[in-house]
């Protein structure tokens, strides 16, 4: 039996975690692919692990704080 990709989607969206992780071993067998190997770590992308936007909000946080001591300075120079 065929069924389309429309009709299998909305089972598939259902299953559980592991149930799509194994319909995804079961999915990359059928195509001789393996693309999660057991014990392996794998590398994730995400914002998390972006230092370069970590190093800019520092950045602002140090301006921000000189400025703030600079207006400090001269407030009691005004005095």
């Amino acid at each position: 039996m065929n069924m389309a990709l429309s009709e299998v989607l909305p089972n598939a969206r259902r299953l559980s975690i592991l149930e799509k992780l194994q319909l995804i071993q079961l999915l990359a067998a059928d195509l001789d692919i393996s693309p999660l190997e057991p014990f392996k770590t794998y590398d994730v992308p995400s914002r998390y692990n972006d230092f370069g936007a970590a190093k800019v909000l520092m950045e602002i946080l140090d301006r921000s704080k000189l400025d703030r001591e600079l207006s400090e300075l001269v407030v009691d120079n005004d005095t």
